[in-house]
């Protein structure tokens, strides 16, 4: 991960204010690894993009380079989502790896065009989340204020920063999906740990200057090694 700039305000036992308006109902994180090289991969994209509109869901697309050698280029691939991809496809025993590869709250795959299995995967996923309050962002522009205090889960969790584009469309013009125009949102542009969590109030702030990414952040608290997603929260940049 690149390097990130930040601030680190407390590490232990200072506690910010919790933000207002803090969700009563913490949000299902839906992870869509995807390629525009990947010619089954569109549908999935506009399942993601209904996604995208709901506030139960924060709703992030992970652009591979796996697809890079079929002609076509992906722009916004990263061989640091290859690796999330790969990593997820281990864990959570897929037998092999393909896309679209939709990971449901860090816990669970489904094919990213299965709407039927994927709203399944998210209304269950519900119960394993903690309390909303374990989890507060406040943002100012660029820049964020993270608390994680609260009865979690056990066990040592990374606190990870995604930042991504509101919106692209791209007409392909080589490859598998040569000729069509793909509509495409919440795509990540940055992704960064940038702190731990295991059991201490942590509290810290963080800018994200460094960071690419003109639609929002999400901060996710996830168990360390890709494990499940505890706790997440989101919030957008000014136009």
């Amino acid at each position: 991960m690149k390097r990130l700039a930040f601030l680190l305000t407390a590490l232990v036992a200072l506690v910010l204010p919790a933000a207002a308006g803090a969700q009563s109902a913490p949000p299902v994180v839906v992870e869509l690894f995807t390629s525009q090289g990947c010619p089954a991969c569109p549908p999935a994209e506009a399942y993601l993009r209904d996604l995208a509109r709901r506030d139960d869901v924060i709703a992030l697309e992970f652009h591979i380079d796996y697809y890079d050698y079929a002609g076509w280029k992906d722009p916004f691939g990263r061989a640091d989502h290859t690796r999330r991809w790969r990593g997820y496809a281990q864990s959570l025993g897929a037998r092999y790896e393909y896309t679209p590869f939709m990971v449901v709250g860090g816990a669970a795959h489904v094919v990213g065009s299965n709407r039927q299995q994927a709203e399944t995967r998210i209304r269950s996923a519900r119960p394993g989340i903690a309390d909303a309050r374990l989890l507060t962002v406040e943002s100012r522009g660029r820049e964020a204020t993270i608390t994680v205090d609260g009865s979690g889960p056990a066990g040592i969790y990374d606190i990870l920063l995604v930042t991504y584009d509101r919106r692209h469309e791209t007409l392909v013009t080589a490859g598998e999906n040569r000729g069509k125009t793909l509509v495409e949102v919440n795509v990540v542009r940055g992704f960064n740990r940038v702190g731990q969590w295991a059991g201490a109030p942590v509290a810290l702030t963080v800018t994200l200057d460094e960071m690419q990414g003109d639609g929002g952040c999400a901060v996710l608290l996830q168990r360390a090694g890709g494990g499940p997603i505890a706790a997440a929260a989101s919030f957008t940049f000014d136009r």
